[in-house]
């Protein structure tokens, strides 16, 4: 489902070039639920970012649905993530000026999809999250917990092959928090879609199927 071969990755910098990843070698496989568990400065965002096609890496291969994205050129690795990678950001990324139904049908906006079969799509993911009865509201009306609930029903809606979710519930409180890794835990089982989730707390890690745990660049530890 998602494999990642001798992934190497540095930054640059005045001084020379930082090594943030070494080596890494991973295999996810589909409908999974995974913990990506590391401290400030373990490379675990990055780690995402290259899993997701929004940097490319110094070397190695990053395997979605058996295509190496590494070697795709931009206009064909963007057309890639809009219809196989899914987002869900921690500052949940929503358009202010938009009401939550629109926010979510956005996606499919960008991939032509008629307005009847992108609305029907919409309300159906926005009642599976449980904001049914507001549709029509915008962003500014709807609390934190609720805001994360509708970025996720946004990176549902194109059924990606991989959700990739980048600290989802670091804004929020311990009871949204779990609110929403139980809301995550329900769509996985429900759509068989695999997570791939970064996150510093222990606590969040211990919930995933999968776990992890990246040191200083390197992957230390897989646990299931």
């Amino acid at each position: 489902m998602l494999r990642v071969e001798h992934l190497s990755h540095s930054f640059r910098n005045a001084q020379g070039s930082v090594p943030v990843l070494q080596d890494i070698n991973l295999t996810i496989g589909k409908g999974k639920m995974v913990a990506l568990l590391g401290s400030s400065g373990s490379g675990k965002s990055t780690l995402l970012n290259l899993m997701a096609g929004l940097m490319k890496p110094d070397q190695g291969k990053i395997l979605i649905a058996d295509q190496d994205i590494v070697r795709f050129g931009e206009n064909r690795l963007a057309e890639f993530r809009r219809s196989h990678i899914g987002f869900i950001f921690q500052s949940y990324e929503l358009l202010s000026n938009l009401t939550i139904r629109e926010n979510v049908e956005l996606p499919l906006v960008f991939m032509g999809v008629s307005p009847y079969k992108r609305k029907v799509k919409a309300l159906q993911l926005l009642e599976q999250v449980g904001l049914g009865e507001k549709v029509n509201l915008f962003p500014s009306q709807l609390s934190g917990g609720q805001q994360q609930r509708v970025s996720i029903a946004r990176s549902l809606i194109t059924e990606p092959s991989v959700i990739f979710a980048d600290e989802p519930t670091g804004n929020l409180d311990t009871e949204t928090e779990e609110e929403i890794i139980a809301i995550l835990q329900k769509l996985n089982r429900e759509m068989n879609t695999t997570f791939v989730i970064v996150t510093h707390e222990a606590e969040v890690a211990e919930q995933m199927q999968v776990v992890l745990t990246l040191h200083k660049g390197v992957l230390v530890e897989e646990t299931a």
